[in-house]
């Protein structure tokens, strides 16, 4: 594990933004009627403050910086599944994308603290050490149900559009915080005091109300999207256990919010209301915290402090467990490069649940297979370094395969072209990955993957170009201009290829002009 001081940063980041999960307070039952659309909202103070496209933006920013950190869980399995059960959450209720419409993203974070949190704008985080506290998807939908609860009542934006002038001072702070908190030093906590004191009391009062309306939401969009409501006192109680471990590292505000039993009870008493409901969980779950828990702590102990849960884990009854527990031991096979080791160990998860396919629950819910991951982690180690030539040609023609069958894995889809690229076939590679930068205008790694394809076939200029729209779309602005200056100079730059670069080198200067005019409101 790191040091607590990395996490108490980013913990404080999450509970400026008012969504801090340590925070949460239920509502009364009467107020929880599942079958209730309309819900009283916090006011529309922020309409003129914090405009939606402001807020996208904020959000936006603030995710580039996080994407840049080290504890940014960049995995192609765990995004997809996340963003996958998010949406699926999202689809479930009407009104969960809220009067702006936002455009959820969700991701997660390596962080030893049961968190998660909202960002202007959308985006949805998950610390990892939650995702492996949570024993069922009906828990770990109790928690991002909360969070999309906060983003349809556009919280962040109202408690900033309270704050008026002073809107950005708290944020800021988190920002700097967050960033201090790379050097390791105290001094993240020294900024976000800073910051939060001219208008802490001013944000305590209005999250608690806005704690018990995200609460309130949250508890409705478990229920439409079929969930156990009850995981949600399961949850809390783990959180509650959480909070005595970690109240010397939080502050005072949050401690001021400790999960009770007396709102535990008031949960309780609001499921007792709803019919139960059996939820079987994915074998998607148990794969995505498998990855996790080997993420969470690459160190040598780390891994095998996952190997001995992993061990444990085995002797379970349930078929999905075991088969956690053997892809979690393929995984970490491959991190350490025993890719032989990894394909037993993948081979017996997926011995494990094939007498489970197309297997019918009495709940009438199909089991899950997990094929996309398991061919996912396949095309991985036959892609990984040191594997022969013919162990590569197999992925080719298994990466297609996969990609005609998953055609919206994005992971899957960039497996592909890397199996292309490694194989030799760099013109094909190009004409993919041009034709799905332009299916993913957003998506960075395309443009690293175009830059490492065009290298490959010596072609400078083009290599170039892609590495300044990664970096562009990555926020590196400055990056990216001087990727264009390199470019301009390369001997086999065509004329096409010079238009092309000025063109975008005026984008970009316009673009980067009016971030800091930005900058300096």
């Amino acid at each position: 594990m790191r040091p607590p001081r990395r996490s108490h940063a980013r913990a404080l980041l999450s509970v400026a933004l008012a969504t801090a999960l340590g925070a949460l307070a239920p509502a009364s039952p009467a107020q929880n009627n599942l079958n209730a659309t309309s819900l009283p909202t916090l006011g529309d103070t922020a309409r003129e403050d914090l405009s939606p496209v402001l807020e996208r933006r904020l959000g936006e920013e603030i995710m580039r910086d996080i994407k840049r950190d080290h504890d940014f869980l960049d995995d192609d399995p765990i995004l997809e599944y996340l963003n996958e059960f998010g949406s699926g959450l999202v689809a479930s209720y009407p009104g969960a994308r809220g009067e702006t419409n936002a455009d959820y993203y969700f991701f997660a974070v390596r962080d030893p603290m049961l968190n998660a949190f909202a960002l202007p704008g959308g985006f949805i985080a998950v610390h990892s050490a939650l995702l492996l506290a949570a024993q069922s998807e009906s828990e770990l939908a109790s928690v991002m149900s909360h969070e999309i609860g906060h983003v349809a009542q556009r919280h962040i934006a109202r408690m900033l559009g309270q704050q008026k002038q002073d809107a950005l001072i708290p944020l800021a702070a988190m920002i700097l915080a967050a960033l201090a908190s790379k050097g390791g030093s105290d001094a993240a906590i020294g900024v976000f005091m800073g910051g939060q004191g001219l208008q802490i009391q001013r944000q305590l009062n209005f999250s608690r109300d806005a704690e018990r309306e995200a609460d309130r939401i949250g508890f409705q969009i478990m229920g439409a999207g079929g969930y156990d409501t009850s995981g949600m006192v399961a949850f809390f109680g783990r959180m509650q256990a959480a909070s005595r471990v970690y109240s010397d590292l939080m502050p005072a505000y949050l401690r001021s919010h400790p999960l009770t039993s007396e709102r535990i009870s008031d949960i309780q008493a609001r499921i007792r209301e709803i019919p139960y409901r059996q939820r079987v969980d994915s074998l998607e779950f148990h794969l995505v915290r498998a990855r996790a828990r080997v993420l969470q702590d690459e160190s040598t102990q780390g891994r095998v402090e996952a190997a001995a849960f992993f061990d444990a884990q085995l002797t379970q009854q349930s078929r999905q467990q075991q088969a956690g527990a053997q892809y979690g031991l393929a995984y970490l096979a491959l991190k350490k490069g025993e890719l032989a080791k990894a394909q037993g160990w993948l081979d017996k998860a997926r011995g494990t649940m094939r007498p489970a396919e197309g297997a019918v629950f009495s709940t009438g819910q199909a089991s899950s297979d997990g094929a996309a991951m398991f061919a996912s982690m396949a095309l991985e180690i036959k892609l990984a370094a040191g594997q022969p030539a013919s162990v590569k040609q197999q992925a080719l023609k298994d990466a297609e395969q996969a990609h005609l069958r998953y055609p919206l894995s994005r992971g899957i889809a960039r497996q592909y072209a890397d199996a292309m690229i490694v194989n030799g076939k760099l013109d094909d590679a190009a004409r993919f990955l041009r034709d799905q930068a332009q299916l993913y205008r957003e998506e960075p790694k395309l443009h690293e993957l175009l830059a490492k394809t065009y290298a490959a076939q010596g072609k400078i200029a083009l290599q170039h170009l892609a590495l300044a729209e990664s970096y562009a779309l990555s926020g590196g602005m400055l990056a990216a201009l001087d990727q264009l200056t390199i470019a301009r100079k390369a001997s086999d730059a065509s004329f096409y290829d010079m238009a092309v670069i000025d063109a975008r080198e005026r984008e970009l200067q316009a673009r980067r002009r009016e971030e800091m005019k930005d900058a300096k409101k």
